[in-house]
């Protein structure tokens, strides 16, 4: 027996089609006709539908990557749908199955008496009477097994097996003719004499929209004189298909309802879990923003609590360090700030003996006077110092502040390349820039840009070698920048990242001849961060070093790029070949 639920299936409706199953196309409509009318309007509705679907489906994506939770009660319900659509369909194929085998049950018992009594009844008829007195019993005996309802049909035609001279016409009951007996039910029926055969076959009926599922039940009868005939009953199959969809809507709707309730389910448990991962992570960005006494809410004693617990605890030491850090951090500020502060008397002294002894200077033997000479220049050295150590604290206490006015980048440039030029020239070295020929405006602290890149081009001119150094200008939408490039030693690789460190020196045993105090760099990014700029290094050894300090257009603005690169255009060609 076949699968009954695909037999007791409705067949759907098929749509219109034009001849020979193409479309017709509609007449080519003029401007300003009916179909310019009528066609108008729809192409703003299509594109509204499109942008409605693609902000839903973009909706979608956002909460399936930003929510846990939508994730895990999404997934839940497909796996759901899946597992109950496929036992439902199970379920569904066994049932329609079972009804169709009882149906067929009861059906064929009933067949065998029904074949008993006809056959009973053409054995007593007179053998002797013609093919129309044959044919007038066999419509009576027909109609007797047949009966006036609906449920059952009788067909009996002659078998394709019978030699038989004497021919009775096929005999119906009801609307269903011996056409719609399959040929290969009415062969196996004309090849076994003794067994009766089944076969379910859709036939059209009166009164139904659709082809109704039938049980065919074909058995040989022996007619008087005629011998071998067929006879069929058929079963029409409504209640059955009806039972079925009446099943299939349950299955749907339950089905719905059951996906519903899983999703509500897997919604509460998912939260249940989710809430404190919400909460850790809520108040791990206020930690992270400086509130260090907020904490979690701990309930109960299960592994959420522990996490709870164990996340509070966290937080306590995080803070009981981070006091500890800060209140060093507040001494060793305040050390700094004492001991700049309580030098600055003394050293005032001292400067001014050592300015009396320089000046008294030519009245000393050489060696006193150089030594009141060298005198000078530490005590130069000294103050710088002092001076880098205030603005470090300052730096590290956060009271730095900026005192920013619009100015062109070109001009601070023109102005720290004029006071360098004499250190330039006594080094052998040429100072270069590269003027974009367009303003350069920006939002900074004149002072602070100043020194910056002051530090930049007497850097550049004490490590270059007495070779050319290249100063760079340029600008965008967002930014001004400022590359300044040397041709000296070069930095070794990592070392890009240790030259802003505090008194950090590439090669302690270089000697110096600017008097350098090992914080200018270290200042100089402080600066830049200040600005809310970069302040970048490259180098490589024998090919120089390159700093680039690239500022927004206003403080506080993001930067987007630089308006110049970092490395230079030779060593980015020789690194790609």
């Amino acid at each position: 027996m076949t699968d009954s639920s695909h037999r007791l299936g409705s067949a759907g409706p098929a749509g219109p089609a034009g001849p020979a199953g193409r479309a017709v196309p509609a007449p080519d409509s003029a401007p300003g006709s009916l179909g310019e009318s009528v066609l108008g309007p729809v192409r703003p509705q299509a594109r509204n539908a499109r942008v409605v679907g693609a902000s839903a489906i973009s909706r979608v994506v956002h909460a399936w990557r930003r929510s846990l939770q939508f994730r895990v009660v999404t997934t839940t319900m497909l796996l759901g749908m899946l597992v109950l659509g496929a036992v439902g369909s199970y379920l569904y194929q066994r049932i329609g199955d079972r009804l169709v085998q009882g149906r067929a049950d009861l059906a064929t018992a009933e067949a065998v008496q029904l074949t008993v009594t006809a056959q009973a009844k053409f054995y007593s008829t007179d053998k002797t009477q013609n093919t129309d007195a044959l044919t007038i019993a066999a419509q009576s005996i027909i109609g007797e097994i047949a009966g006036t309802e609906r449920s059952r049909y009788v067909v009996l035609s002659r078998l394709s097996t019978n030699v038989s001279s004497f021919i009775v016409n096929p005999v119906v009951s009801g609307e269903v003719n011996a056409s719609y007996i399959p040929e290969a039910l009415e062969t196996a029926v004309a090849g076994d004499a003794a067994n009766q055969k089944v076969q379910i076959v859709s036939i059209p009926l009166s009164g139904e929209a659709e082809p109704v599922p039938c049980l065919v039940i074909g058995q040989q009868v022996d007619l008087p004189v005629a011998r071998g005939y067929g006879i069929y009953y058929v079963y029409p199959l409504q209640r059955e298909r009806a039972t079925l969809e009446v099943i299939s809507q349950i299955f749907l709707s339950g089905g719905l309802v059951l996906v519903l309730l899983i999703g509500a389910v897997a919604y509460v448990v998912t939260r249940l879990v989710v809430t404190p991962v919400r909460q850790a992570a809520l108040v791990a960005e206020r930690l992270a923003a400086g509130r260090l006494t907020e904490r979690m809410v701990s309930r109960g004693e299960d592994d959420l609590a522990s996490l709870a617990t164990s996340f509070n605890a966290m937080a306590e030491g995080l803070q009981r360090q981070i006091r500890q850090l800060e209140d060093l951090s507040r001494v060793q500020q305040r050390f700094v700030s004492d001991v700049s502060h309580e030098l600055r008397t003394p050293l005032t002294t001292i400067r001014m003996a050592g300015d009396l002894i320089y000046d008294s200077r030519t009245q000393f033997d050489p060696v006193v006077a150089r030594s009141a000479e060298l005198l000078r220049g530490e005590l130069d050295r000294f103050e710088a110092l002092l001076a880098d150590l205030l603005e470090v604290s300052r730096f590290d206490a956060g009271a730095a502040v900026l005192d920013t006015e619009p100015t062109d980048l070109r001009r601070t440039v023109a102005k720290v390349v004029d006071g360098c030029q004499q250190l330039a020239e006594r080094k052998g070295s040429r100072i270069t820039v590269s003027d974009p020929g367009v303003p350069c405006e920006a939002t900074y602290d004149p002072r602070r840009v100043e020194r910056v890149l002051r530090n930049l081009v007497v850097n550049a001119i004490e490590h270059g070698e007495g070779k050319p150094v290249e100063i760079r200008v340029g600008t965008n939408d967002d930014a001004v920048a400022v590359v300044v490039r040397d041709h000296g030693v070069g930095l070794r690789p990592g070392e890009s990242g240790l030259v802003f460190n505090r008194f950090w020196r590439a090669d302690p045993a270089r000697a110096r001849t600017t008097g350098g105090t090992g914080l200018g760099l270290a200042i100089a990014l402080e600066d830049a961060r200040l600005h809310s700029g970069w302040l970048q290094a490259w180098g490589a050894p024998g090919d120089g070093s390159s700093f680039r300090l690239t500022l927004p257009r206003a403080p506080g603005t993001p930067i987007g790029s630089s308006p110049l690169p970092l490395k230079p255009v030779a060593a980015v060609t020789e690194a790609a070949g």
